[in-house]
């Protein structure tokens, strides 16, 4: 629905559907939602059991409370964006947005969950202050658990699963793609040397340096003499862990993706059939549906305002004086 939050009618709104809700999203500025007289103190009052959850870039205090920001600035200073690409060169942005979805989204949503089993077992609601810098940093436990440990700094392909290893790397094929290889296991290295009959190599998994170097530029010496797809099939023969880089339409024509359902298509009352992304937990006893597309902006403010209680000449007026 659409809703002037800055009127005393759609304050009004917002608190009978306050009243009425297990949870509150919101995603403004720190101190917003105060100032407009919507925050949680003022709900929690009228509706003790209320979840309230707030999405910022740096949370609801600290010295960069009021900054603005996104998904890369957050990236960079929480540490992710500084240890990502090759060694020698630039960082390299994402291309998905892991603040936004993972480190905003997804913090919420499971901070949301864990307050409601709270709330199931003592009746009281909470406020949660969900920040998307916190949750890149808390991304980085595998690296930060040996920096706190020994005080050396990681380094950009340095590490174990960006780029520092033989066996935990991305090789370019014939063809000009690309093939991953994540032969981390001892076993799945030694498969591999031995699919590529170079079992001389298999003593070197872990080769840093000079030698590291040098039993890169041999598997990608050997990686340039087939397609992607190519290796792909020889491979399979083995116990390998490995997989092609996938453009868009590869991804969405992929035979594990299709058979999981991670392609919808649905019916939309404007644009016809079109396709969207599946849904990517699974259930046994609540098993994934969509019942209705998404709505336009705005478009349920009617019906959400006679579920209230108003009448249709409160809602003209509303419509006439710009609370919705």
């Amino acid at each position: 629905m659409k809703l002037n939050l800055k009127s005393d009618e759609g304050k009004a709104i917002f608190m009978q559907l306050a009243q009425k809700s297990d949870v509150i999203l919101e995603g403004f500025r720190p101190g917003v939602t105060g100032r407009l007289g919507i925050g949680y103190d003022a709900v929690q009052k009228m509706n003790p059991e209320i979840i309230y959850c707030s999405i910022s870039g740096f949370g609801q205090d600290g010295p960069y409370r009021d900054k603005v920001g996104h998904d890369i600035n957050y990236i960079g200073i929480g540490g992710i964006l500084g240890i990502t690409g090759q060694m020698g060169g630039p960082p390299v942005i994402p291309a998905s947005q892991m603040t936004d979805i993972g480190a905003g989204g997804m913090m919420a949503t499971v901070g949301i969950l864990m307050a409601l089993v709270h709330r199931r077992k003592t009746g009281k609601g909470q406020y949660i202050d969900i920040s998307m810098l916190d949750g890149v940093v808390s991304w980085l436990s595998l690296f930060a658990s040996k920096f706190f440990a020994d005080g050396e700094i990681p380094e950009r392909g340095g590490m174990m699963l960006n780029g520092k290893f033989p066996c935990y790397r991305v090789y370019r094929t014939k063809d000009d793609k690309y093939i991953t290889i994540g032969a981390l296991e001892e076993k799945s290295w030694k498969n591999l040397c031995r699919a590529l009959e170079r079992e001389d190599l298999i003593h070197h998994q872990y080769a840093t340096g000079s030698q590291g170097d040098e039993v890169v530029a041999q598997l990608e010496k050997i990686f340039l003499t087939k397609t992607r797809d190519e290796w792909a099939e020889y491979l399979e023969g083995f116990e390998i862990c490995h997989g092609p880089v996938n453009d868009f339409q590869e991804t969405f024509s992929d035979p594990q993706v299709l058979h999981r359902g991670m392609i919808l298509e649905v019916d939309h009352p404007t644009e016809g059939r079109i396709k969207q992304l599946g849904f990517p937990i699974k259930f046994s006893e609540t098993p994934d549906r969509v019942r209705l597309p998404s709505p336009g902006y705005g478009e349920h403010t009617r019906e959400v305002l006679q579920d209230l209680g108003y009448s249709e000449g409160n809602i003209e007026t509303f419509e006439k004086s710009g609370v919705i």
